[in-house]
């Protein structure tokens, strides 16, 4: 670093805040709201039956778990 360049810029001209909002971090932090907006959104009971057992929970986490029961599921199946 040259005695002219300031460690906010030390970056090749961009200031380290600069470089901290990248694309693809602005796109997660997105994702990541959108997501919890629908879990909090869908908070309606409801039953899920698992085999035998019938759970009862929020539409919210319900989405998400049997989407990952689901991919689960699936890859197991590709083995």
């Amino acid at each position: 670093m040259s005695p002219n360049e300031t460690s906010w810029t030390a970056g090749g001209g961009r200031s380290r805040l600069a470089e901290a909002f990248t694309p693809s971090r602005i796109g997660m932090v997105v994702l990541a709201v959108v997501a919890l907006a629908r879990v909090f959104e869908n908070t309606r009971e409801v039953r899920i039956r698992l085999l035998s057992p019938e759970v009862s929970m929020p539409l919210g986490p319900a989405l998400p778990a049997t989407a990952l029961l689901g991919a689960d599921t699936a890859a197991r199946g590709r083995k």
